[in-house]
């Protein structure tokens, strides 16, 4: 797991916890190489009826993934300002800066699937 020194976990204005950095970071930066534990459609369709519900991402065709690190904690925004993209060869998320972030600023992600209008969790 790789992740920049400086972001760090705190309460969030959108609700609940956040990801936050307390320096600027700059666009195209990896922020984070999340290593995730994959799960089975079968394991995903049990899971979507937990507390894990809203931490979890689908993996592949119809499995699931939890991320481990800061991963599940990005909430999500519409201008997300990190990208994410699945190595399914290295079980992974990656995290990039989708622009230049502030000091300060909550890390957030677009959880759109497939470019769609609804969040898919």
């Amino acid at each position: 797991m790789l992740h920049l020194p400086f972001i760090y976990v705190r309460p969030s204005p959108l609700g609940g916890r956040g990801v936050f950095t307390a320096q600027d970071i700059a666009a195209g930066t990896i922020v984070e190489l999340a290593p995730v534990i994959v799960l089975s459609s079968q394991d995903r369709a049990v899971i979507h009826a937990t507390g894990l519900h809203d931490y979890y991402f689908l993996w592949d065709v119809d499995g699931a993934a939890i991320a481990l690190g800061y991963g599940s904690l990005y909430n999500h925004a519409s201008e997300g300002n990190l990208d994410f993209e699945m190595d399914y060869d290295y079980d992974q998320i990656r995290f990039v800066a989708a622009r230049n972030v502030a000091a300060g600023d909550e890390l957030l992600i677009n959880y759109v699937a497939g470019g769609g209008e609804t969040l898919w969790f």
